[in-house]
């Protein structure tokens, strides 16, 4: 948890992409884990456009063969009064907000020097907390694939891929579905990780290799529970020092 506002100025300053995704201790439902409860969590269009402008790395700008990816949805930028489900979507450090998956992706990217790119929906998930509840349900049960907006303009340049996400209904978001069809993995390691209310990844893993054949897909991925997610930073390195990361 140390340390987060220099993880956003990094973020910021020397990747130019972004994303977000946080969490607290509380037991009920919540936008980032829908695999145990009737929850998502969303964030608004305004939030994206105030947290995040930069534009993709381009070639020239990046020196690393990593990247971190991540789609990540918490419900409020706010960090007074909060309602069950926004508390338990978000990770607050310092007054700073942030979503579970987004904190998550943070810590690695900060301790990895990978460059960082925010999975978003074109067309902004609603933040009425029910209201993306079952939009995630009907998104699942449909198969859909919502378009993404942005893209990595240089994705072969990279080696390694990190990607995270929360646990929606007992799988990933359909957005990680439109993500892994737009783009081709093979050759390349994916590193999965995840924000979870008691399903941890589910099969998601198996789901990630059979999506992408020709990609390695690590096995050994690292998932956290939301109501952990606030004191994970020492599990999430020494995870990536098994994986054999350091900055």
């Amino acid at each position: 948890m140390k340390k987060i506002l220099g993880i956003l100025l990094s973020a910021v300053l020397t990747f130019g992409l972004v994303a977000c995704g946080n969490n607290n201790n509380t037991a009920s439902s919540s936008a980032e884990e829908q695999d145990t409860n009737t929850t998502v969590v969303s964030e608004s269009s305004e939030t994206e456009s105030e947290v995040e402008t930069e534009e993709p790395v381009s070639e020239t700008e990046s020196t690393t063969s990593t990247l971190v990816v991540y789609f990540s949805m918490p419900e409020t930028t706010e960090p007074d009064n909060m309602t069950v489900e926004e508390d338990n979507s978000v990770v607050v450090i310092d007054g700073e907000v942030l979503g579970n998956t987004q904190y998550v992706a943070y810590v690695i990217q900060e301790n990895t020097g990978a460059d960082i790119f925010r999975i978003e929906p074109e067309t902004p998930y609603p933040t009425d907390h029910d209201t993306l509840v079952d939009l995630a349900a009907e998104e699942q049960d449909e198969n859909a694939r919502p378009a993404i907006a942005g893209q990595i303009e240089n994705l072969d340049q990279y080696d390694t891929v990190f990607i995270g996400y929360p646990n929606w209904w007992g799988d990933m978001p359909m957005i990680l579905y439109s993500f892994f069809d737009n783009y081709d993995f093979s050759g390349k390691t994916i590193i999965p990780f995840n924000t979870h209310g008691g399903s941890g990844f589910s099969n998601t893993i198996r789901t990630i290799a059979e999506m992408e054949p020709e990609a390695t897909v690590n096995e050994d991925g690292f998932t956290v529970s939301r109501n952990n997610v606030q004191e994970a930073e020492s599990d999430i390195l020494n995870w990536l020092g098994e994986l054999g990361f350091t900055e």
